[in-house]
C-alpha cells in the first residue's frame, strides 16, 4: 500500500500573504477555486485549436532529429548536476549517505498542517497564473540562457528545473552544492579499463541483439547493483549519483532518444566505461534493443522524460522497462503535472491531443494526473510506494511575479518473487 509520504523537499510554507516575496519559492501552495477556474479555462482555450494533422505526425515520426537539434544547439550550457536527487530520491544515495545532506533546512518554524494553511487568494488573472511572463521563468531557473526565449516555454530547463527551487542566497534553506567529486580509484573511459567490460561493450555495439549469447557477457554484467536512467540528456543525473556512490558494485546505465546527447555524455571528463555506459534508444521502439537481460535493474530513473513522448505509447513503453527491474527493483518517477504554469502558456495552435502539446523547438510534452501515472505503473504489474502532487510556488523578486509550478513524483516497486 502506498504511504504517499510530501517529498522532502517540502519544508518552506507561506503562512502570511504578505511574505509571498521574501523567498524564491513556497511549498505545498495550495490553489482556491478561482485558481482551478482558471487554469481550466485556459487549457480548454489553448486545445481548442489542435496542430494540423501534416505536422502532427512529423512532430511524432521525426522527434529524434528535434532532440537532435536541442542539444545541438544548447549542447550542456543549461542543465546543472541534480545534487537534489539524494534528497527526493534517497535510494540513489550510497548507504552510509547522512540523512537529508543535500539541503539546509530551516528548522526554525515547524511544519504546519498543509490542509490549514491559509493561501492567498488572488484577484489578477496575471497574478492567478502568469500567462505573461515568457521571459521571467526563463530568468527564475538555474542556467537559463536568452536563446531559450525562442521556445514557448522554459524547457530548457524543465529537465532540472528542480534544481534552484530553494535557491536563494540569503535564505538558509538551499541547496548544498557538496563536492563529492573527489578522486576515486575508478579508471576514466579510454584507459586500461577491465577485460570484461570493454569486451561487452564491443560485443553489444557489433551485435545489438537480445539474445542469450549477448547476455552471457553485457556491460555491467559483474555488478550487484544495477541503475538504468532513461532521458539521461547530458548526464547531469547519472554523474552525480557516481561521484556520491563511489560503489565499485555498482554500475550505471544511460540512454537518451538524442545520439547528440550521448555523445556529450561520453565526452564528459567522469565518463567511465568501467562504471558506465551510454547508449542511443529509443523508448518507444518495442524492437529496440537493451544491452541488459531482463530482471537485471535495481532502479530506473525516469525524470522528465516520459512526458516527451505520445501518450499513446506509454504504456508499451513502461511494459518494456518493467520487464527489466529485477523483483523488488524501483521505478523513480518525476515529472509535468496537470495545469503547470508550462502547460497553461501554450498559445492555440501548439495542442495535438488532450494535455499534449508541442514546444517551438518541435519536442512534445505531455502533463501528467496522478491517476494517469497509478494506472500506468499498477496496469504494469507494480506496487505504489509514492504518488504525490509537488505545488511549488515560485516567484520573482525583482519583477513581483507569481508563478505556479505543478509536478507530479511517484516511486513504484516490482513485487518481490
Amino acid at each position: 500500500m502506498s504511504e504517499n509520504p510530501r517529498p522532502q523537499f517540502g519544508n518552506r510554507f507561506l503562512t502570511d500573504a504578505k511574505n509571498v516575496f521574501e523567498h524564491n519559492a513556497w511549498d505545498n501552495v495550495v490553489w482556491d477555486d478561482e485558481q482551478e477556474d482558471e487554469a481550466r479555462r485556459k487549457v480548454a482555450e489553448n486545445s481548442a485549436q489542435l496542430v494540423e494533422d501534416e505536422r502532427r505526425v512529423k512532430y511524432n515520426s521525426e522527434a529524434n532529429e528535434y532532440w537532435n537539434g536541442f542539444y545541438g544547439i544548447h549542447q550542456n550550457r543549461f542543465f546543472k548536476d541534480r545534487h537534489w536527487l539524494f534528497t527526493e530520491f534517497p535510494e540513489l544515495a550510497p548507504k552510509e549517505w547522512p540523512s537529508g545532506m543535500p539541503v539546509k533546512a530551516d528548522t526554525t518554524n515547524p511544519t504546519p498542517d498543509v490542509s490549514t494553511v491559509s493561501t492567498p487568494r488572488q484577484k489578477s488573472k496575471r497574478d492567478l497564473l502568469s500567462h505573461d511572463v515568457e521571459a521571467s521563468v526563463d530568468d527564475n531557473l538555474e542556467g537559463g540562457s536568452k536563446s531559450s526565449r525562442t521556445s514557448t516555454v522554459e524547457h530548457p530547463e524543465e529537465k532540472s528545473q528542480m534544481s534552484d527551487l530553494h535557491l536563494d542566497p540569503n535564505s538558509e534553506n538551499v541547496i548544498s552544492t557538496v563536492d563529492h567529486a573527489k578522486e576515486s580509484n575508478s579508471v576514466r573511459a579510454g584507459d586500461d579499463i577491465s577485460n570484461s567490460t570493454r569486451g561487452a561493450s564491443e560485443n553489444f555495439l557489433k551485435s545489438p541483439c537480445q539474445t542469450s549469447d549477448i547476455f552471457l557477457d553485457y556491460p555491467g554484467n559483474g555488478a550487484k547493483k544495477r541503475f538504468l536512467e532513461i532521458g539521461c540528456g547530458v548526464g547531469n543525473t547519472v554523474f552525480p549519483v557516481l561521484q556520491a556512490n563511489n560503489d565499485p558494485e555498482l554500475f550505471m546505465y544511460c540512454c537518451d532518444f538524442s545520439s547528440t546527447a550521448i555523445d556529450i555524455v561520453k565526452e564528459h571528463r567522469d565518463y567511465d566505461t568501467s562504471r558506465c555506459y551510454a547508449f542511443t534508444y529509443d523508448l518507444t521502439d518495442d524492437s529496440s534493443p537493451l544491452p541488459f537481460p531482463e530482471n537485471s535493474l535495481d532502479i530506473i530513473i525516469m525524470i522528465f522524460v516520459l512526458s516527451a513522448i505520445h501518450p499513446n505509447k506509454m504504456k508499451g513503453a513502461i511494459q518494456r522497462l518493467v520487464s527489466h527491474l529485477k523483483p523488488g527493483g524501483m521505478i523513480l518517477f518525476r515529472d509535468y503535472g496537470r495545469y503547470d504554469l508550462a502547460q497553461l502558456r501554450f498559445k492555440k495552435g501548439q495542442c495535438l491531443g488532450e494535455n499534449f502539446y508541442v514546444r517551438g523547438d518541435g519536442t512534445l510534452v505531455y502533463f501528467f494526473t496522478q491517476d494517469d501515472l497509478r494506472k500506468l505503473f499498477t496496469e504494469a504489474g507494480l506496487e505504489e510506494v509514492q504518488n504525490v502532487i509537488d505545488r511549488r510556488l515560485q516567484v520573482n523578486r525583482g519583477r513581483q511575479i507569481k508563478m505556479y509550478r505543478v509536478w507530479v513524483q511517484c516511486k513504484y516497486k516490482k513485487p518481490e518473487i
